[in-house]
Protein backbone atom coordinates (compact mmCIF):
# COMPACT_ATOMS: atom_id res chain seq x y z
CA UNK A 1 0.00 0.00 0.00
CA UNK A 2 1.92 2.97 -1.36
CA UNK A 3 0.06 5.53 0.69
CA UNK A 4 1.25 4.02 3.97
CA UNK A 5 4.94 4.29 3.19
CA UNK A 6 4.95 7.93 4.09
CA UNK A 7 3.58 7.15 7.54
CA UNK A 8 5.71 4.06 8.18
CA UNK A 9 7.86 5.45 10.96
CA UNK A 10 4.95 7.34 12.50
CA UNK A 11 2.78 4.25 12.69
CA UNK A 12 5.70 2.05 13.75
CA UNK A 13 6.45 4.31 16.69
CA UNK A 14 2.84 4.26 17.81
CA UNK A 15 2.66 0.51 17.32
CA UNK A 16 5.73 -0.07 19.51
CA UNK A 17 4.18 2.08 22.23
CA UNK A 18 0.92 0.20 21.90
CA UNK A 19 2.59 -3.21 22.16
CA UNK A 20 4.27 -2.20 25.40
CA UNK A 21 1.08 -0.86 26.95
CA UNK A 22 -1.19 -3.19 28.94
CA UNK A 23 -3.59 -5.10 26.70
CA UNK A 24 -2.76 -2.99 23.65
CA UNK A 25 -3.48 -4.83 20.40
CA UNK A 26 -4.74 -7.84 22.31
CA UNK A 27 -7.94 -9.01 20.69
CA UNK A 28 -10.55 -10.79 22.73
CA UNK A 29 -11.86 -12.45 19.57
CA UNK A 30 -10.04 -14.78 17.18
CA UNK A 31 -9.76 -12.10 14.49
CA UNK A 32 -9.59 -8.28 14.63
CA UNK A 33 -13.03 -6.64 14.41
CA UNK A 34 -11.93 -4.54 11.41
CA UNK A 35 -9.85 -5.52 8.37
CA UNK A 36 -8.53 -2.97 5.88
CA UNK A 37 -9.79 -4.00 2.44
CA UNK A 38 -9.42 -0.86 0.34
CA UNK A 39 -7.71 2.54 0.34
CA UNK A 40 -9.28 5.31 -1.74
CA UNK A 41 -7.11 8.29 -2.62
CA UNK A 42 -9.00 11.56 -2.41
CA UNK A 43 -6.75 13.01 -5.06
CA UNK A 44 -8.20 16.52 -5.13
CA UNK A 45 -7.64 17.12 -1.41
CA UNK A 46 -4.08 18.25 -0.70
CA UNK A 47 -2.42 20.15 2.11
CA UNK A 48 -0.85 23.52 1.48
CA UNK A 49 1.45 23.15 4.47
CA UNK A 50 4.39 20.97 5.47
CA UNK A 51 4.11 17.61 7.16
CA UNK A 52 3.14 17.75 10.81
CA UNK A 53 5.43 15.78 13.08
CA UNK A 54 4.04 13.11 15.37
CA UNK A 55 5.11 15.18 18.38
CA UNK A 56 3.29 18.27 17.17
CA UNK A 57 0.23 16.24 16.26
CA UNK A 58 0.14 14.71 19.72
CA UNK A 59 0.12 18.17 21.29
CA UNK A 60 -2.95 19.10 19.26
CA UNK A 61 -4.99 15.99 19.96
CA UNK A 62 -6.37 16.81 23.40
CA UNK A 63 -7.43 20.38 22.66
CA UNK A 64 -10.94 21.61 21.99
CA UNK A 65 -9.90 22.50 18.46
CA UNK A 66 -7.48 20.27 16.58
CA UNK A 67 -5.12 22.54 14.70
CA UNK A 68 -1.95 21.98 12.73
CA UNK A 69 -3.31 19.82 9.93
CA UNK A 70 -4.96 21.37 6.90
CA UNK A 71 -8.12 19.87 5.44
CA UNK A 72 -8.76 17.59 8.37
CA UNK A 73 -12.18 16.04 8.05
CA UNK A 74 -15.49 16.46 9.71
CA UNK A 75 -18.25 13.90 9.60
CA UNK A 76 -18.86 11.50 6.72
CA UNK A 77 -22.44 11.01 5.52
CA UNK A 78 -23.76 8.15 3.31
CA UNK A 79 -26.54 8.09 0.76
CA UNK A 80 -27.10 4.39 0.11
CA UNK A 81 -29.99 5.01 -2.28
CA UNK A 82 -27.63 6.37 -4.94
CA UNK A 83 -24.37 4.95 -3.49
CA UNK A 84 -22.92 8.32 -2.56
CA UNK A 85 -20.62 9.40 0.24
CA UNK A 86 -20.42 13.03 1.32
CA UNK A 87 -16.92 13.93 2.53
CA UNK A 88 -16.16 17.16 4.42
CA UNK A 89 -12.57 18.49 4.23
CA UNK A 90 -12.90 21.54 6.48
CA UNK A 91 -10.41 23.85 4.73
CA UNK A 92 -11.21 22.86 1.15
CA UNK A 93 -14.31 25.10 0.93
CA UNK A 94 -16.21 22.19 -0.60
CA UNK A 95 -18.24 19.08 0.12
CA UNK A 96 -16.74 16.23 -1.90
CA UNK A 97 -19.00 13.49 -3.22
CA UNK A 98 -17.71 9.98 -3.98
CA UNK A 99 -19.24 6.67 -4.98
CA UNK A 100 -19.35 4.76 -1.70
CA UNK A 101 -18.87 1.39 -3.43
CA UNK A 102 -16.23 2.16 -6.07
CA UNK A 103 -14.52 5.20 -4.56
CA UNK A 104 -14.96 7.10 -7.83
CA UNK A 105 -15.18 10.89 -7.60
CA UNK A 106 -18.71 12.14 -8.35
CA UNK A 107 -18.95 15.88 -7.66
CA UNK A 108 -17.54 18.80 -5.69
CA UNK A 109 -20.10 21.05 -4.02
CA UNK A 110 -18.50 24.49 -3.90
CA UNK A 111 -19.38 27.70 -2.10
CA UNK A 112 -18.75 26.35 1.39
CA UNK A 113 -16.82 28.38 3.96
CA UNK A 114 -15.89 25.78 6.57
CA UNK A 115 -18.13 22.74 6.24
CA UNK A 116 -18.91 20.63 9.28
CA UNK A 117 -21.98 18.42 9.14
CA UNK A 118 -23.97 17.01 6.22
CA UNK A 119 -27.47 15.57 6.47
CA UNK A 120 -29.11 14.06 3.38
CA UNK A 121 -32.84 13.44 3.14
CA UNK A 122 -33.42 10.93 0.36
CA UNK A 123 -37.21 11.30 0.55
CA UNK A 124 -37.05 14.93 -0.57
CA UNK A 125 -33.63 14.74 -2.26
CA UNK A 126 -32.05 17.61 -0.33
CA UNK A 127 -28.60 18.05 1.21
CA UNK A 128 -28.24 20.10 4.40
CA UNK A 129 -24.76 21.47 5.22
CA UNK A 130 -23.69 23.45 8.29
CA UNK A 131 -21.14 26.12 7.47
CA UNK A 132 -19.09 27.28 10.46
CA UNK A 133 -17.43 30.35 8.97
CA UNK A 134 -20.49 31.67 7.13
CA UNK A 135 -22.66 30.86 10.13
CA UNK A 136 -25.53 29.26 8.27
CA UNK A 137 -27.27 26.13 7.06
CA UNK A 138 -27.01 25.65 3.30
CA UNK A 139 -29.66 23.57 1.55
CA UNK A 140 -28.77 21.99 -1.82
CA UNK A 141 -30.70 20.01 -4.40
CA UNK A 142 -29.58 16.40 -4.02
CA UNK A 143 -29.38 15.72 -7.76
CA UNK A 144 -28.19 18.98 -9.35
CA UNK A 145 -26.29 20.19 -6.24
CA UNK A 146 -27.79 23.65 -6.81
CA UNK A 147 -28.00 25.88 -3.74
CA UNK A 148 -31.70 26.20 -2.90
CA UNK A 149 -31.72 28.16 0.32
CA UNK A 150 -29.54 29.57 3.08
CA UNK A 151 -30.79 29.67 6.67
CA UNK A 152 -28.87 32.29 8.66
CA UNK A 153 -27.48 31.05 11.97
CA UNK A 154 -24.48 32.05 14.08
CA UNK A 155 -20.77 31.55 13.59
CA UNK A 156 -19.46 28.05 14.30
CA UNK A 157 -22.60 26.31 13.04
CA UNK A 158 -21.33 22.79 13.47
CA UNK A 159 -22.68 19.54 14.93
CA UNK A 160 -26.17 18.35 14.03
CA UNK A 161 -28.78 15.87 15.16
CA UNK A 162 -31.73 14.85 12.97
CA UNK A 163 -35.15 13.75 14.22
CA UNK A 164 -36.71 11.48 11.56
CA UNK A 165 -40.16 11.79 13.16
CA UNK A 166 -40.53 15.58 13.25
CA UNK A 167 -37.96 16.19 10.49
CA UNK A 168 -36.35 18.79 12.74
CA UNK A 169 -32.62 19.37 12.46
CA UNK A 170 -30.79 20.41 15.63
CA UNK A 171 -27.67 22.54 15.03
CA UNK A 172 -25.03 23.67 17.53
CA UNK A 173 -23.77 27.21 16.96
CA UNK A 174 -22.51 30.35 18.69
CA UNK A 175 -19.94 30.44 21.48
CA UNK A 176 -16.43 31.86 21.22
CA UNK A 177 -16.42 32.16 17.42
CA UNK A 178 -19.55 34.28 17.67
CA UNK A 179 -17.96 36.32 20.49
CA UNK A 180 -20.43 34.90 22.99
CA UNK A 181 -19.90 33.15 26.31
CA UNK A 182 -22.83 30.83 25.54
CA UNK A 183 -24.08 28.77 22.63
CA UNK A 184 -27.38 27.77 21.07
CA UNK A 185 -29.07 24.66 19.83
CA UNK A 186 -30.89 25.92 16.75
CA UNK A 187 -33.89 24.00 15.39
CA UNK A 188 -34.64 24.05 11.66
CA UNK A 189 -37.52 22.11 10.15
CA UNK A 190 -36.16 20.38 7.05
CA UNK A 191 -39.60 20.15 5.41
CA UNK A 192 -39.93 23.92 5.24
CA UNK A 193 -36.35 25.11 5.64
CA UNK A 194 -37.56 27.48 8.36
CA UNK A 195 -36.39 27.96 11.94
CA UNK A 196 -38.56 26.11 14.45
CA UNK A 197 -36.92 27.10 17.73
CA UNK A 198 -33.75 27.92 19.63
CA UNK A 199 -32.39 26.68 22.97
CA UNK A 200 -29.72 28.60 24.87
CA UNK A 201 -26.89 26.45 26.26
CA UNK A 202 -24.61 27.58 29.09
CA UNK A 203 -21.33 26.54 27.46
CA UNK A 204 -19.05 28.42 25.07
CA UNK A 205 -18.28 25.27 23.08
CA UNK A 206 -20.52 22.43 21.90
CA UNK A 207 -19.67 19.19 20.13
CA UNK A 208 -21.56 16.12 18.93
CA UNK A 209 -25.06 15.11 20.03
CA UNK A 210 -27.28 12.03 19.94
CA UNK A 211 -31.08 11.75 19.94
CA UNK A 212 -32.87 8.95 21.71
CA UNK A 213 -35.47 7.11 19.63
CA UNK A 214 -37.70 5.90 22.47
CA UNK A 215 -38.23 9.33 24.00
CA UNK A 216 -37.84 13.07 23.53
CA UNK A 217 -34.35 13.60 24.92
CA UNK A 218 -31.26 14.82 23.11
CA UNK A 219 -27.82 14.40 24.67
CA UNK A 220 -25.35 17.18 23.83
CA UNK A 221 -21.64 17.62 24.56
CA UNK A 222 -21.21 20.84 26.56
CA UNK A 223 -17.48 20.69 25.99
CA UNK A 224 -16.42 23.80 27.91
CA UNK A 225 -18.23 22.47 30.98
CA UNK A 226 -17.01 18.87 30.54
CA UNK A 227 -20.65 17.90 30.82
CA UNK A 228 -23.55 16.36 28.94
CA UNK A 229 -26.56 18.57 28.41
CA UNK A 230 -29.89 16.73 28.45
CA UNK A 231 -32.34 18.51 26.15
CA UNK A 232 -36.09 17.96 26.20
CA UNK A 233 -36.99 18.18 22.51
CA UNK A 234 -40.72 18.60 23.15
CA UNK A 235 -40.30 21.44 25.64
CA UNK A 236 -37.28 22.87 23.80
CA UNK A 237 -35.44 23.30 27.07
CA UNK A 238 -32.40 22.04 28.98
CA UNK A 239 -33.70 19.38 31.37
CA UNK A 240 -30.42 18.51 33.13
CA UNK A 241 -26.65 18.87 33.02
CA UNK A 242 -24.56 15.78 33.82
CA UNK A 243 -20.86 16.27 34.76
CA UNK A 244 -18.23 13.92 33.35
CA UNK A 245 -14.94 12.72 34.79
CA UNK A 246 -13.01 12.95 31.50
CA UNK A 247 -11.87 16.14 29.76
CA UNK A 248 -12.80 17.74 26.42
CA UNK A 249 -15.82 15.58 25.63
CA UNK A 250 -16.27 15.57 21.87
CA UNK A 251 -18.44 12.57 20.99
CA UNK A 252 -21.46 10.75 22.35
CA UNK A 253 -23.37 7.56 21.58
CA UNK A 254 -26.26 5.69 23.17
CA UNK A 255 -27.24 2.10 23.94
CA UNK A 256 -30.96 2.61 24.53
CA UNK A 257 -31.76 -1.02 25.32
CA UNK A 258 -29.29 -1.10 28.22
CA UNK A 259 -29.92 2.54 29.27
CA UNK A 260 -26.30 3.52 28.75
CA UNK A 261 -24.73 6.67 27.38
CA UNK A 262 -21.13 6.81 26.15
CA UNK A 263 -19.27 10.12 26.32
CA UNK A 264 -15.81 10.07 24.71
CA UNK A 265 -13.19 12.67 25.59
CA UNK A 266 -10.06 13.79 23.79
CA UNK A 267 -7.90 13.12 26.84
CA UNK A 268 -8.08 9.37 26.14
CA UNK A 269 -11.03 8.39 28.30
CA UNK A 270 -14.64 7.39 27.73
CA UNK A 271 -17.27 7.65 30.43
CA UNK A 272 -20.16 5.20 30.60
CA UNK A 273 -23.25 6.80 32.13
CA UNK A 274 -26.65 5.62 33.26
CA UNK A 275 -28.86 7.36 30.69
CA UNK A 276 -31.71 7.60 33.21
CA UNK A 277 -29.81 9.28 36.02
CA UNK A 278 -26.61 10.65 34.45
CA UNK A 279 -24.42 8.84 36.96
CA UNK A 280 -20.94 7.98 35.63
CA UNK A 281 -20.69 4.22 36.16
CA UNK A 282 -17.23 3.54 34.76
CA UNK A 283 -14.39 4.83 32.62
CA UNK A 284 -12.81 3.09 29.63
CA UNK A 285 -9.41 3.96 28.14
CA UNK A 286 -9.39 5.02 24.50
CA UNK A 287 -6.89 6.66 22.15
CA UNK A 288 -6.47 10.43 22.39
CA UNK A 289 -8.11 12.92 20.07
CA UNK A 290 -11.54 11.35 19.64
CA UNK A 291 -13.97 13.01 17.24
CA UNK A 292 -16.36 10.26 16.13
CA UNK A 293 -18.12 7.44 17.95
CA UNK A 294 -21.03 5.15 17.14
CA UNK A 295 -22.87 2.34 18.91
CA UNK A 296 -24.14 -0.51 16.73
CA UNK A 297 -27.13 -2.24 18.37
CA UNK A 298 -26.96 -5.21 15.97
CA UNK A 299 -23.41 -6.22 16.87
CA UNK A 300 -23.42 -4.67 20.35
CA UNK A 301 -20.20 -2.84 19.53
CA UNK A 302 -18.91 0.68 20.13
CA UNK A 303 -16.56 2.14 17.50
CA UNK A 304 -14.39 5.10 18.54
CA UNK A 305 -12.31 6.96 15.93
CA UNK A 306 -9.45 9.01 17.38
CA UNK A 307 -6.91 11.43 15.96
CA UNK A 308 -4.05 9.53 17.53
CA UNK A 309 -4.47 7.17 14.60
CA UNK A 310 -6.59 4.30 15.91
CA UNK A 311 -10.14 3.01 16.01
CA UNK A 312 -10.96 1.56 19.42
CA UNK A 313 -13.64 -1.16 19.33
CA UNK A 314 -15.54 -2.34 22.39
CA UNK A 315 -17.96 -5.23 22.74
CA UNK A 316 -20.93 -4.83 25.09
CA UNK A 317 -21.09 -7.91 27.31
CA UNK A 318 -23.93 -6.50 29.38
CA UNK A 319 -24.96 -3.10 30.76
CA UNK A 320 -22.02 -3.04 33.17
CA UNK A 321 -19.30 -4.90 31.28
CA UNK A 322 -17.39 -3.85 28.15
CA UNK A 323 -14.59 -5.72 26.43
CA UNK A 324 -11.91 -4.01 24.32
CA UNK A 325 -11.70 -6.20 21.18
CA UNK A 326 -9.53 -4.08 18.92
CA UNK A 327 -7.26 -1.08 18.50
CA UNK A 328 -6.97 -0.71 14.75
CA UNK A 329 -4.28 1.56 13.19
CA UNK A 330 -5.55 4.16 10.71
CA UNK A 331 -3.43 7.27 10.10
CA UNK A 332 -2.49 10.65 11.58
CA UNK A 333 -5.63 12.55 12.61
CA UNK A 334 -7.87 9.79 11.24
CA UNK A 335 -10.56 10.95 13.64
CA UNK A 336 -13.57 10.78 11.30
CA UNK A 337 -15.27 7.40 11.12
CA UNK A 338 -18.49 6.05 9.65
CA UNK A 339 -20.12 2.69 10.24
CA UNK A 340 -22.20 1.46 7.29
CA UNK A 341 -23.99 -1.68 8.58
CA UNK A 342 -25.72 -2.28 5.25
CA UNK A 343 -22.32 -2.75 3.58
CA UNK A 344 -20.65 -4.29 6.64
CA UNK A 345 -18.00 -1.60 6.37
CA UNK A 346 -16.38 1.02 8.58
CA UNK A 347 -14.82 4.03 6.87
CA UNK A 348 -12.10 6.35 8.18
CA UNK A 349 -11.01 9.61 6.53
CA UNK A 350 -7.30 10.49 6.92
CA UNK A 351 -6.25 14.10 6.15
CA UNK A 352 -3.49 15.05 3.70
CA UNK A 353 0.08 15.72 4.82
CA UNK A 354 2.55 17.69 2.75
CA UNK A 355 2.35 16.40 -0.82
CA UNK A 356 0.41 13.28 0.14
CA UNK A 357 -3.29 13.55 -0.65
CA UNK A 358 -6.10 12.58 1.67
CA UNK A 359 -7.31 8.99 1.93
CA UNK A 360 -10.43 7.10 2.75
CA UNK A 361 -9.73 3.78 4.46
CA UNK A 362 -12.37 1.09 3.99
CA UNK A 363 -12.49 -1.63 6.64
CA UNK A 364 -14.57 -4.79 6.50
CA UNK A 365 -16.47 -5.34 9.73
CA UNK A 366 -15.65 -8.79 11.10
Amino acid sequence: MRSYQRYFFWIAALAIAAWTAPRAFVFAEDTPPLKLVKTIELADIHSGGPDVSADQLTKNLTTTRMVGVQNHFDHLTPDLKTNRLFVVPEDNKTIEVYDIRTGKFVHSIKGIGVGHSVVYRADIDKIFVTDGSDGDLKIFNGTTYKLLKTVKLLADSDATGYDPVTHNLYIADGGLDAKLNHTFLEIVNTDTGEKAGRIRIDSNRLEAMVLEKSGSRLFLNMTEKNSIGVIDREKQAVAAVWPLTCKVNASVAMDEENHRLFAACRDGNMNVLDSDTGKVLQNLSISTGVDDMVFDPASQRVYVAAGEGFVNVFKVIDADHYQAIGKIPTGPLGKTGLLVPELKEYLVAVPPHGTTCAELLVFAVK
